[in-house]
């Protein structure tokens, strides 16, 4: 699978979030017999997330003395982080527009899946883009229009800014352009917007009649998925293309790389990087 280089992005700031700028003199890194050594930080998207801390626990096994911190807050956060040069590295779980790219470089280190989910107690079992739109847009509001039981659905969707949002919110058509050609995003008003993976997918499994939307890879036993147009959201149908709601994870970096930025990247990106991206995700090698 080719390494394209993807586009995206959302303003937010970096501050809140406890971000560091990073300095040059502890992520030059240099070579010892215990591998390398310095820090770097990546920061972003928390789709992305659980699979850097994979990644990252892996190389540091073998580079002790080599310090990386993953940080999450969205892919928003990501982008700016590394433009700003706050973080080594950036993630993003979503394509970055045309206008968020300059001067960054762009590695993609997987492809994910975005997967409906629903509350156990809701009896639907397939919808098509079409219908995932109108639930999402708050256009159809009751399971009996789709049918399912004659009970209200409750829509969970991802923050502002969330690369899960983004790239969800265009495949599905929520996204729309106005008459001077800005995005607008026309979730519904109602929906109960969360922070993270984790927080969508703990609100639909309490939540009797909720749907959402997250990552392949965070599936577990706590929600049910719904097919998309009689497609099941698994590695072989992304793969294959006929699974039609997928995104790349997507690292970035601005200037110079450090050596253990670029050692850390190349791991990401060798077959023993993309064995742990297999695992979850679908690899890009």
């Amino acid at each position: 699978m080719k390494k394209n280089l993807l586009i995206l992005a959302a303003v937010v700031v970096i501050g809140a979030l406890g971000l560091t700028a990073c300095s040059g003199s502890n992520t030059t890194g240099q070579t010892t017999d215990k591998g390398l050594t310095g820090s770097v930080v990546i920061a972003g998207s928390t789709s992305v997330q659980p699979l850097s801390e994979e990644l990252v626990a892996a190389f540091t096994s073998k580079n002790p003395n080599a310090t990386i911190e993953v940080q999450g807050g969205g892919s928003g956060v990501g982008i700016k982080a590394a433009t700003d040069g706050v973080a080594d590295i950036g993630a993003s779980s979503r394509d970055l527009k045309p206008e968020e790219k300059t001067g960054l470089t762009e590695y993609v280190i997987a492809k994910d899946g975005i997967a409906l989910i629903i509350n156990s107690s809701v009896k639907v079992t397939d919808l098509t883009l079409d219908q995932v739109k109108g639930i999402f847009t708050g256009q159809i509001t009751n399971w009996k229009e789709v049918g399912g039981d004659d009970k209200p659905i409750t829509v969970v969707s991802r923050e502002a800014g969330s690369g899960t949002r983004g790239a969800f919110i265009a495949i599905t058509g929520i996204e729309a352009k106005d008459a001077a050609g800005k995005t607008i995003d026309n979730t519904t008003e109602k929906a109960i917007v969360q922070p993270s993976t984790g927080a969508v997918m703990q609100t639909v499994a309490n939540t009797p009649d909720a749907i959402g939307y997250t990552s392949i890879g965070a599936l577990d036993n706590s929600v049910k998925t719904v097919t998309l147009a009689g497609i099941e959201p698994t590695e072989a149908n992304i793969i294959n293309g006929t699974y039609k709601m997928s995104r790349p994870f997507i690292y970035m970096t601005k200037g110079m790389e450090s050596e253990l930025t670029k050692a850390y990247l190349a791991f990401v990106l060798s077959a023993e990087g993309q064995a742990i991206v297999a695992k979850n995700y679908v690899s890009v090698i």
